[in-house]
């Protein structure tokens, strides 16, 4: 009988690797690193390690001990993730290409709208909403660069071409009607109060943005409970867990009634569904990470859900 913790592949079955060196408090991070040592192209971020074979994966920070794995003699099961790509490279080209395809459809380039759709009148409705579709672009390619904290530093390279797809495509699909030269404007009141309540929620969507990254030391993968702080725009911390989501969901719907149009609504609803399950997800966390998190609190719509 092998005294070594063996590897298997989650998928096959078959051995992956054996390791020694290890004890009962080296956490799953470490067992990465010695898979990593054998197996050269399972980079740590590359790998979900698992207790059993259809379980899920583990966290970075769990111990064998903790999943009852025996350092001599047990078995641990590792999935292969496919080649990775850092999350910031990924967010940087999902957001940088509706910021550029917004504007160029805005220029109302004949491929779409046919020669000399150009020269025909913008109205007022259409110019605000397009710098509203800059702004909220523009804002997510500094927060990449300069304030999210990511738990993990890649991600399947697939999710580079599946995110790509989701912003560019409805970007296009959103500017072709908005920049149309038929497009129909709103009235004023309907156009300023939408405008209004979108510039609240993207202050409040950065707000929240940097109250979680103050809960995160740099190079750390620290968890805490978030909490409201002197910035007004936190107070929703006390009715949802994932308030960020809840402004950006708020930020859609008021540039989908601003603009009157059903491509910005569809967009809307397909990001709230997305941001719902992750909303909800991360809820679960955080109920059973801590013991003490605020009972009170929805994940993403207070009140409801």
């Amino acid at each position: 009988m092998s005294r070594k913790l063996e590897v298997l592949n989650a998928k096959t079955g078959k051995l992956v690797a054996s390791l020694d060196g290890l004890s009962s408090s080296s956490t799953i991070s470490q067992v990465k690193d010695a898979i990593h040592k054998q197996k050269k192209h399972l980079i740590p971020d590359r790998q979900e390690i698992r207790p059993q074979q259809k379980a899920k994966g583990c966290r970075d920070d769990a111990t064998l001990s903790s999943l009852n794995i025996t350092p001599a003699g047990g078995t641990i099961y590792v999935k292969d993730l496919g080649p990775q790509i850092g999350w910031s490279t990924v967010f940087l080209a999902e957001y940088a290409g509706p910021l550029l395809i917004y504007a160029w459809i805005y220029t109302r380039p004949w491929l779409f709208y046919g020669v000399g759709a150009a020269d025909k009148p913008y109205s007022l409705c259409t110019k605000i909403a397009m710098g509203c579709y800059s702004v909220h672009y523009v804002k997510r390619l500094l927060e990449t660069l300069f304030v999210h904290r990511f738990s993990h530093g890649t991600m399947p390279i697939f999710n580079l071409f599946k995110n790509c797809s989701y912003y560019w495509g409805f970007t296009a699909y959103v500017a072709y009607h908005v920049n149309h030269p038929l497009f129909t404007t709103p009235s004023e009141l309907q156009m300023y109060a939408a405008l209004v309540a979108f510039s609240v929620c993207e202050l409040g969507n950065l707000s929240i943005h940097w109250a979680l990254r103050q809960l995160r030391p740099e190079g750390s993968k620290v968890r805490r409970i978030p909490y409201p702080s002197n910035n007004p725009f936190t107070r929703l911390f006390s009715l949802v867990s994932c308030p960020n989501y809840t402004y950006e969901v708020g930020a859609w719907l008021s540039f989908s009634v601003m603009t009157q149009c059903i491509p910005a609504g569809l967009f809307m609803l397909a990001g709230f569904y997305q941001m719902a399950v992750w909303a909800l997800g991360k809820h679960r966390n955080y109920k059973k990470d801590f013991k003490d998190y605020p009972k009170g609190r929805k994940a993403i719509l207070p009140f409801l859900l």
